[in-house]
């Protein structure tokens, strides 16, 4: 990779899709508000003028129709990007991309592809209250032929972003939004970032701290915290769900002998169930403690600040963790909320 730059999620995100509709003209970007306007967090800004309103398109406010309009022109030889702008309102739309797109490959034994992107945007920050801050990724993982992206660094957004929109399956793009302004190194050459490949953000040997997304910041804090006591963190960056590459983890796990698994979604029978159970199937001979898991209560977002700073995993209750596996914690340790 050559030329980086420090470019913020968001801006990577943005020139990926800028890239992709200038090298493929099959390319199109269907939403509310993504043309002139630009986008609500200015996720779009500038797309509009430079590919005008038959590939940037504004849509009315109806999630189940644009998904479903996107699935047919995915079918008929074009490569939509579809954005809901709150992972909140993918309910809207569960049909035509569950029953429909995931399906369809299937169903018409290869005859029929649907390389859709759904572009959305999870997390808990600014106020917004329980119908604008859920994180239902794990819905999506769920689903057979559904493919999960969820960036943690504006290079990664950006590569994954490209192999998402390249990809003939349909792909759930998920976003944090609180990382949009996250400002990173990105390599000028934009290559893509394959599916299914694990990023070992920091190197450990005393136990492997398993996140997405945004979790990845606060697991890599907590591995700071625990190198000042002595404890080496290995912190794996999953970035993509479906595919899900377990043998990086199932790989650091066996070196380290321990496992915390950290999402930003509600723990559960989140993604973090699945990860302990596999890590407890294929590395149990390894393990010198239980797998532990943290993730959001099981209560909706508050709008209120001081409840909602109360809501996903914070650096601290990841070093705590940790430290109950070797036998020791601090004083601000707690069990985690269910």
């Amino acid at each position: 990779m050559t030329g980086d730059r420090t470019l913020t999620l968001r801006e990577a995100i943005l020139e990926a899709l800028a890239e992709e509709m200038e090298r493929d003209a099959a390319v199109l970007y269907i939403g509310e508000d993504v043309g002139a306007a630009g986008g609500v967090f200015r996720q779009t800004e500038g797309l509009f003028d430079r590919f005008g309103a038959g590939r940037v398109i504004d849509t009315p406010i109806s999630e189940a129709a644009i998904v479903g309009m996107a699935v047919g022109a995915a079918m008929t030889g074009s490569r939509p990007v579809v954005e809901i702008m709150f992972a909140d309102f993918v309910t809207q739309v569960m049909d035509p991309l569950v029953n429909q797109a995931a399906k369809l490959r299937y169903m018409s034994a290869g005859g029929f592809s649907v390389p859709l992107v759904l572009r959305t945007a999870v997390g808990v920050g600014g106020n917004l209250g329980p119908q604008h801050s859920q994180s239902p990724h794990a819905w999506f993982a769920h689903v057979p032929g559904l493919r999960v992206a969820m960036p943690a660094t504006p290079a990664d957004a950006k590569g994954l972003m490209k192999t998402a929109i390249r990809t003939d399956d349909p792909v759930v793009f998920v976003e944090d939004r609180m990382t949009y302004n996250l400002r990173g190194p990105v390599p000028a050459d934009g290559d893509p970032v394959p599916f299914g490949q694990a990023r070992v953000a920091r190197a450990g040997s005393d136990v492997t701290l398993v996140a997405i997304s945004r979790m990845v910041h606060v697991a890599e804090k907590a591995a700071a915290q625990l190198a000042e006591r002595g404890v080496s963190a290995e912190v794996i960056d999953l970035r993509t769900l479906s595919p899900l590459d377990m043998d990086t983890v199932i790989a650091s796990v066996r070196k380290t002998s321990r496992a915390v698994v950290v999402d930003g979604g509600v723990r559960q029978f989140g993604i973090t169930g699945e990860i302990a159970a596999t890590i407890g199937e294929l590395a149990f001979d390894h393990l010198d403690a239980p797998v532990r898991r943290l993730g959001a209560p099981n209560v909706p977002a508050s709008s209120a600040t001081a409840l909602e700073k109360m809501i996903l995993p914070t650096a601290e209750a990841v070093r705590d963790a940790v430290l109950s596996l070797f036998g020791t914690a601090s004083a601000t340790q707690e069990e985690p909320k269910t």
